[in-house]
């Protein structure tokens, strides 16, 4: 019994001193910084949805077209219309919807699918 434990513990000290220089020594890891433009579909849109929801705070027009820029899109507007219609069209959420109508409608973009979707206060009620 004890030549099976001692066989054990040499057997796990190998194992873990053979994984940390594989690990850390022979193939380290590499770290690439990938440009936002790289990004797939789903996570530009996610950025898109945290720009909208930025602007929605502190209406900075210019700095939410800065801030789009980064994805690589050329048209900014269309970008956002574009997703705000996709995120309409798939029933996606409504706490994602509103913040994209309201930077859509900032940048002019207000489509008649995002009417519904528009806060308008009215004048002498609080909200």
């Amino acid at each position: 019994m004890s030549r099976f434990l001692i066989s054990l513990v040499a057997g796990l000290i190998v194992g873990i001193g053979l994984g940390l220089f594989l690990g850390w020594v022979q193939f380290p890891v590499e770290y690439v910084d990938s440009p936002a433009s790289g990004l797939s579909q789903r996570y530009k849109d996610d950025y898109t949805v945290m720009i909208a929801g930025g602007y929605v705070v502190d209406r900075d027009l210019s700095g939410a077209i800065d801030r789009l820029r980064i994805l690589g899109v050329d048209n900014a507007p269309q970008h956002v219309q574009d997703v705000t219609e996709r995120f309409i069209t798939n029933s996606r959420d409504v706490d994602d919807i509103r913040p994209l109508v309201v930077l859509a409608e900032g940048l002019g973009r207000l489509t008649p699918i995002m009417e519904p979707y528009r806060q308008v206060s009215v004048p002498g009620q609080s909200s």
